[in-house]
């Protein structure tokens, strides 16, 4: 996923660039530990690619690394900190403060990520910091995603919201997980609903409702599992899913089934789904669904998954989907597998 900040490069920001923020993956860190930020860019530039890539790291995210990408030049610009932390048992006051990705090209219908990894300091309370991002684009102009909510605002009412990240104590953080409603920073969080047979994941990203979400229980040494969810779009604006992640599995792709003659077949989803204003989508078993791939631990039933969904205007939405016994096929838990067929 893409961060960037352009520092003193005197560029004109152009807010009609760029219709779908940059967005942060996961939303929530642990103080004093190492966090894996992975900011999306879901696109372009109006048409134009993207060519530069930046972000500033906020103060108290020391020892960063970035990932390396194939067709990009990386830059680390370092600058002492403000105050000296504890890292690996040593004391370290200057270090890395910005990552800019250079001399590529994300065209304005691509997707992409970008990867950076630090450790929080140990803070003493809850706090939420910024990584501001630049796109810089073809011809010199740049969109930067900066713009920080205060308390109680919705991130999705700014133009050009900077990706957020919550930074708790492990026992604040234990609590919250699996619990907590509403947007942090930009990415809408889980909310957990429960229809009388087990909870299923949910979550809210302004006009973009996910609900019903659950993952099918997986059989051992199984590689792959399917995960199903209800999209609605309540705004008056179509939007698109552009992609899926979990550190769950490998990848996380769309797949459809259909019927040719008599017999039942699955293929990957061609293009991103369409999601239209004032609409439903829902992926369900037997059809449009996620399947996951190279999965390390199979999934088990009572266990959850974490999944990140990627929407072109709505951008990162975060899940924790309960996983449902095998061959579940909704809220009631009491469906069948299709014989002779995997989700």
């Amino acid at each position: 996923m893409k961060s960037a900040i352009a520092l003193g490069l005197g560029l004109a920001l152009l807010p009609a660039l760029a219709c779908a923020h940059t967005s942060m993956a996961e939303s929530r860190a642990v103080s004093g530990k190492a966090f894996k930020a992975v900011l999306a860019v879901p696109h372009g530039c109006d048409g134009a690619a993207t060519v530069e890539v930046h972000v500033r790291l906020p103060e108290g995210f020391v020892g960063a690394k970035p990932m390396p990408k194939p067709g990009w030049t990386l830059a680390i610009i370092e600058a002492p900190y403000a105050a000296a932390y504890e890292l690996h048992g040593e004391s370290v006051s200057n270090g890395p403060v910005e990552i800019r990705w250079l001399g590529g090209r994300l065209e304005d219908a691509w997707y992409d990520e970008f990867v950076v990894r630090g450790t929080f300091a140990d803070f003493p309370a809850e706090r939420r910091v910024a990584f501001p991002v630049t796109q810089i684009c073809e011809g010199g102009a740049s969109v930067a995603w900066d713009e920080v909510a205060p308390a109680g605002v919705d991130a999705h009412s700014l133009e050009h919201p900077a990706p957020i990240v919550t930074v708790s104590s492990e026992a604040v953080e234990h609590e919250h997980s699996g619990h907590d409603t509403g947007t942090t920073g930009g990415v809408a969080k889980t909310e957990a609903g429960t229809d009388g047979h087990g909870e299923l994941g949910s979550a809210v990203a302004g006009p973009i409702e996910v609900s019903a979400g659950f993952a099918r229980a997986m059989l051992p040494n199984q590689k792959v599992g399917g995960a199903y969810l209800t999209i609605a779009n309540t705004g008056t604006s179509p939007d698109r899913l552009l992609s899926a992640a979990s550190e769950a599995a490998g990848s996380v792709d769309i797949h459809e089934m259909e019927m040719k003659g008599d017999v039942m077949t699955m293929r990957p989803f061609d293009g991103p789904l369409d999601i239209p204003a004032g609409g439903t989508v829902e992926l369900k078993p037997g059809s449009t669904h996620l399947m996951f791939t190279d999965v390390a631990t199979p999934f088990k039933q009572g266990d959850t998954v974490k999944l990140t969904l990627i929407f072109e205007r709505a951008g990162a939405v975060e899940l924790t989907l309960p996983v449902a016994a095998v061959g579940a096929k909704g809220a009631d838990h009491s469906g069948h597998a299709m014989p002779g067929m995997k989700p």
